[in-house]
């Protein structure tokens, strides 16, 4: 869509400079300056990443002042409960106030009745901007994904079965339960007002018209794009360099000297114990830990943002010095201190299931506890430079829309387990037209809400077989998880959008003749 298509997202840097950002004033100077005689506290730039597409900050703040006001409004107009609103949903909500008004700006000095418009916003936190957009400017078409319904990935968070009752579940009465009743009735008038209500799984459409009690209109699964994958010789280069960084913290943390011929697993994603599977991870470790046809000796990272307090200045002089040990540092399970280290979920498991990553032990487990910005201190390196130096990634999720972190995985060549409570891993199982198997390049797990112990088994059995399987097997299962991704690239996906962009603009142009014809 080239310069067609412009980012909103909120200023939270002031006069710093973001590191993603790249103001440009030559952007819509004269608009800019309106916008600023209306209030408006805005930067015009593009965003840095492969596109660089237009994009505007505003600053949201000034807005606080008028909060009370604002949700006044949205129950006169929308029925949106925001009494019991704290913390996020204010922020979230003043950010998408602003950006509505940012948009009524943009249309009313740059645009006119001509020209189609589309307003998409994506997850709760842009339901009142969407809202607003509705109601003050008809004549664009709005969109509205949600990526999880708030209340669905609570109730997996809080720990009650959500599949086998979801038909039984009402969403006010779980808002209610879970003290989520703002971010839900946001969401849940917004599915209900906007002009094309979308989501990005089969699985997450089921529960918006089960929670949400609407339908959706389309279904946009998410897409990749692998520009920025390396080809070639530098594959084969970063791959070497990723799996030597990832031995060498290993042997550092362990006092061990493990060798490139071991089998490298990771789990990543943000710090959803549950959802995310995390906890049948350690499990599925666990368990091979008394393997006997385990031939290789696995090491297993845990890639999730945990409450860092610092790296490990232990660890990071070991690395720096270049020698090896022979002894394990204390605590051999964690590469930065946290501060809640007492009451950490992953270190917590680690404890009750006794894994302490000793000499003898044929699985070693390591929690990473950062974001992998390639700053943290310790592995230095970017998330997207690691991924491709493991030979498994292991994504067991109770609950994920869809999941991007495997789609990326097997875009960098690395067969991953996942589950069909995932949109990815129903996906990938569609494309095969049956259950996929690892050597598809996607093991995809059935998984409920109760049969927790026989998926930490079938993650124990299939990383025990791809231990034993040959290279050409190797091979060729990281040449069709490749082979997969491609089928999930945006020039596969995007139309998709185009129908739910169109579907959108027909009813905009249908309330357009309505209020002609009323005028």
């Amino acid at each position: 869509m080239h310069d067609r298509i412009i980012f909103i997202g909120p200023d939270c840097w002031g006069s710093k400079v973001c590191p993603y950002f790249l103001e440009d004033e030559s952007l819509f100077p004269e608009w800019c300056h309106t916008a600023i005689t209306e209030g408006l506290k805005i930067k015009v730039g593009r965003w840095d990443i492969p596109g660089k597409p237009i994009s505007i900050l505003v600053d949201f703040n000034p807005y606080f002042a008028q909060k009370d006001a604002i949700y006044g409004k949205l129950w006169e107009d929308f029925q949106v409960d925001s009494l019991h609103a704290y913390g996020d949903y204010d922020e979230a909500s003043m950010f998408s106030y602003a950006a509505a008004l940012v948009v009524e700006s943009f249309y009313k000095h740059n645009l006119n009745s001509d020209q189609k418009v589309i307003y998409h916003g994506n997850e709760w936190m842009t339901g009142l901007g969407v809202l607003y957009i509705n109601k003050v400017l008809p004549q664009i078409g709005t969109v509205f994904t949600t990526h999880a319904t708030s209340i669905g990935r609570s109730i997996a968070g809080n720990n009650k079965p959500l599949y086998d009752y979801l038909f039984a579940y009402n969403g006010d009465q779980m808002s209610w339960e879970l003290n989520m009743q703002s971010k839900h009735s946001i969401e849940k008038q917004t599915a209900h007002h906007v002009d094309c209500f979308t989501t990005v799984s089969d699985i997450t459409a089921n529960e918006c018209k089960e929670l949400l009690d609407k339908p959706v209109d389309f279904v946009l699964p998410n897409g990749f794009d692998n520009s920025f994958v390396p080809k070639g010789a530098t594959f084969t280069k970063k791959r070497k360099q990723a799996r030597k960084r990832l031995l060498d913290v290993a042997n550092a943390l362990l006092g061990t000297d493990l060798q490139d011929d071991c089998l490298i697993v990771s789990t990543s994603g943000r710090y959803e114990f549950r959802n995310k599977g995390v906890d049948v991870f350690i499990e599925a470790m666990n368990r091979l830990l008394r393997v006997k046809e385990l031939n290789k000796t696995v090491v297993a990272f845990i890639e999730v943002p945990g409450w860092v307090g610092e790296p490990r200045q232990d660890l990071a002089d070991r690395l720096q010095s270049g020698k090896k040990y022979d002894t394990p540092l204390p605590v051999p399970e964690i590469t930065h201190w946290l501060h809640n280290m007492t009451h950490d979920n992953v270190l917590g498991m680690l404890k009750f299931l006794d894994m302490h990553n000793r000499a003898e032990d044929k699985v070693k487990l390591i929690f990473l506890p950062c974001y992998l910005t390639g700053d943290d201190g310790i592995l230095n390196m970017t998330y997207y430079d690691l991924v491709l130096g493991k030979d498994l990634c292991i994504y067991p999720s109770y609950y994920e829309p869809w999941g991007y972190t495997p789609l990326e995985a097997i875009a960098f060549k690395v067969p991953c387990i996942t589950t069909d409570l995932a949109g990815f891993g129903l996906w990938a199982n569609s494309v095969k037209g049956a259950p996929s198997e690892i050597e598809d390049g996607v093991k995809v797990i059935h998984r409920t809400d109760y049969n927790y112990s026989e998926v930490a088994d079938a993650i124990k059995d299939t990383v025990t077989k791809y231990s034993n399987m040959s290279a050409d097997e190797v091979k060729k299962a990281r040449a069709n998880a490749e082979k997969l991704s491609k089928k999930a690239l945006w020039s596969e996906f995007i139309k998709y959008y185009e129908q739910a962009y169109d579907f959108a603009l027909q009813k905009a142009e249908a309330r357009k003749k309505e209020l002609k014809n009323k005028s």
